[in-house]
Formats: structure tokens, C-alpha cells, sequence
């Protein structure tokens, strides 16, 4: 037997959890002295102390502890749960991840302000192109938005393509346009470069680009989460430089290793 002070220690909790565990029913002590009050466990309830443990790391109430304990879940349901909240929290922190480096792309735009960009900006003819293509919506134009619709499309028409026989000739291509539905929704199209004698498949779309006669055009490296600060040096470019935007930019993906800190790619906006 323990005293709460020594079971405390091996269940690495507090005595004041354990406490308040004993009050509330969800953990009695194996034996109460009758003449001190003193709580006494055994190594058995540890088991009992860990489930409790894990649940409230899942969110759970501990009313709702006291629910599923009452329906014995054997050591299988139970890493099932945790696996399943540690896949919660994995993507819990890649949000928040995404939205820091939104943060500090802001931030770099505003320390940019009043300062002509730095990067190499060229008006280029943009030959046409066909692309196969996966097409899908996302809320906004925002980063965070783009990313996890481009991404997926974008694993998924690879797939398709190597299942058809079909191999890209050149890089990736993607290009936006406002949503049917409007409320600020985009219409995200994620293609590549495929050859001219390309059709369509029975689960992908082939379109034919038209060529864009003059297109601003800069070099991002690095993350597309990242792309804001390229993305409005360009506009200041451009707006400096008397020009009009006629539209979304393309975006050419010129290197995409598994690194996407390495990755480079070319954003090329239609001028009128």
C-alpha cells in the first residue's frame, strides 16, 4: 500500500488531484484510516489512474470519465483514443504553425513599406500552355485558405496521371479565379504541364492556357505559406510602375523538392 504522497509521486500527479478525485468518486483510495483520515492505494489502481489521466488529455469532462470508465475500455480502445487525439493535436499545431508564418509575412510587409522591392521583376510574353488539371474551392485567397485545397488536388492528380500513363512534361501550373458562389471564394485549379497530344481523362480535366501577353513577373523561394511578401512587392511594382493588374497570378512551380523551404517558384500577373 502507498500513502497519497508516494502514489502521487509514481502517478505522477498531484495529492490535490488525488483528492479531489476521492471526492468526487472517480478514484477512492484502497483503504481510508477510520482514526487519521489517512488515504492509503495499492500498485493495482494505477491502471485506473492512467485511464483517468489519458481521458482528460483527450478533452474529455471528468463526467465523462466517470462514463467511459464505467464501460470498461480494454488498453486497445483506449490507444485508439490517444492516437486519434494526437492526431488532433498534430494538426492543431500545424494550424498554428501556418498562422505564425502568416504573422511574420505581415510583418514583413509592413517593415517593407516605403521600399522598392529588392527582387528581380521582369514584364515577360507567356507562351500558352495545356495543363491537366484538378480543380476545387477555397474560402479566400489567403494562404492559410490555398494550402490545404491546392495541396490535396494536387497529390490526387499526380495520382490520376501516373495511373493513366500519363507523364508531365513541364512544371506545375495553378491559377485562380473568383468562385461562382462569390463571397470572396476562390476557384482553385492545380494543373501541369502535360504534352499537346494530352486529352482528358475520365477524372481529370486538359485545358489549353491561352498566352498571357504581358505578365509582371517575380521569383519566390520558399514555402507558398509564405508567399505574401513576394506577392506584394509585385503589386507594389506594379503600381509603381503605372501598370494594371488584369488579374489573379499564375502560379509556375519551377522546383518542388520535399523541402519546401527550397522550393522556387514564379508568379506571373496578367497586365492589362
Amino acid at each position: 500500500m502507498f500513502t497519497i504522497g508516494d502514489f502521487a509521486r509514481h502517478g505522477r500527479v498531484s495529492a490535490r488531484m488525488l483528492r479531489h478525485y476521492d471526492a468526487i468518486g472517480l478514484l477512492r483510495p484502497e483503504r481510508t484510516d477510520p482514526f487519521t483520515g489517512y488515504r492509503h492505494y495499492s500498485a493495482a489502481q494505477l491502471a485506473r489512474l492512467n485511464r483517468i489521466v489519458a481521458l482528460k488529455d483527450l478533452g474529455f469532462t471528468l463526467e465523462q470519465v466517470r462514463r467511459i470508465l464505467q464501460d470498461r475500455p480494454g488498453p486497445d480502445e483506449l490507444r485508439g483514443m490517444l492516437a486519434l487525439r494526437r492526431a488532433e493535436l498534430e494538426e492543431a499545431i500545424a494550424a498554428a504553425a501556418a498562422r505564425l508564418r502568416q504573422v511574420e509575412a505581415r510583418l514583413r510587409s509592413i517593415e517593407s513599406e516605403g521600399h522598392m522591392p529588392t527582387q528581380d521583376i521582369m514584364i515577360k510574353n507567356i507562351p500558352p500552355v495545356r495543363v491537366a488539371e484538378l480543380s476545387g474551392i477555397a474560402a479566400s485567397y489567403q494562404p492559410e485558405h490555398i494550402g490545404p485545397v491546392i495541396g490535396p488536388l494536387y497529390e490526387e492528380l499526380y495520382r490520376r496521371l501516373s495511373e493513366a500513363g500519363i507523364a508531365p512534361c513541364g512544371p506545375g501550373v495553378a491559377y485562380y479565379e473568383d468562385a461562382p458562389e462569390g463571397g470572396g471564394a476562390i476557384l482553385v485549379h492545380a494543373g501541369c504541364t502535360v504534352p499537346r497530344d494530352t486529352s482528358a481523362g475520365p477524372d481529370f480535366d486538359v485545358v489549353d492556357l491561352p498566352a498571357v501577353e504581358r505578365a509582371a513577373t517575380i521569383v519566390h523561394r520558399g514555402p507558398m505559406d509564405d508567399v505574401l511578401t513576394t506577392s506584394q512587392s509585385l503589386a507594389q511594382w506594379i503600381d509603381a510602375g503605372g501598370h494594371t493588374s488584369a488579374g489573379y497570378a499564375r502560379e509556375v512551380y519551377l522546383e518542388c523538392p520535399p523541402d519546401t523551404a527550397k522550393w522556387v517558384t514564379e508568379l506571373q500577373e496578367p497586365l492589362a
